[in-house]
């Protein structure tokens, strides 16, 4: 399977903690892969400006994102030859 970056976030927040991913998709069956960003972290642990960019799916971010080798390592993502 081959995952691109599709630019969105997903934010959910669940009582006083935030999880934040960045969704992958696999360019033939579509199926989604979401990438840890921020797992059960206090709302204050992340920047207003940054979350609100979670929010409003930033591409600049979800590229920021996909383009730093450790959050991808962090997320076990293997690359392909």
């Amino acid at each position: 399977m081959h995952f691109v970056n599709t630019g969105k976030f997903r934010v959910n927040a669940n009582g006083n903690r935030v999880d934040v991913w960045l969704i992958y998709q696999c360019e033939k069956c579509k199926h989604s892969l979401n990438l840890t960003v921020y797992e059960r972290v206090r709302p204050s642990r992340i920047s207003g400006e940054e979350y609100r960019l979670f929010l409003e799916n930033d591409e600049t971010l979800a590229v920021k994102y996909g383009n730093d080798k450790e959050f991808l390592k962090r997320n076990r993502v293997e690359f392909g030859k």
